[in-house]
């Protein structure tokens, strides 16, 4: 068997957020990527390959009004993340600048030479790493 019957193509992130609207402007700025459904509980937004080009999958963001911040790296007893994103870029640099110039938080660790962890604003961490 090749997956589960009836399965699609389709596939979906969601990160929870206090403020689902706010979250998903700043995934908007980070990816580029615009925003198809928004209210105050639910947002959407569908997912570009680098030409662009739709794909069949999104990354949306529910309203979690009890979210509380993750810890990055995980500590015993602290909120363990649950995901995270991990973003390909072709100037590591300039990427980590640009994510920092609209609101994300540079990590204090960093596991890899070739991938930097941010935090985007309510601290659900995501790697930018050097795709080659």
């Amino acid at each position: 068997m090749a997956g589960i019957r009836g399965l699609t193509s389709w596939v979906g992130t969601v990160l929870g957020s206090p403020d689902p609207v706010a979250l998903a402007r700043f995934y908007e700025r980070l990816l580029g990527w615009e925003i198809s459904i928004a209210d105050p509980t639910w947002v959407t937004m569908g997912m570009r390959d680098r030409e662009g080009r739709g794909i069949s999958s999104n990354l949306a963001f529910q309203l979690e009004e009890a979210h509380v911040r993750p810890v990055w790296p995980g500590e015993p007893g602290t909120q363990q993340m649950q995901m995270h994103l991990d973003i390909g870029v072709t100037d590591l640099d300039g990427a980590v600048a640009d994510a920092l110039d609209i609101g994300a938080e540079l990590a204090d660790f960093q596991p890899q030479e070739d991938v930097r962890v941010l935090l985007d604003p309510d601290g659900h961490p995501f790697c930018l790493y050097l795709d080659r």
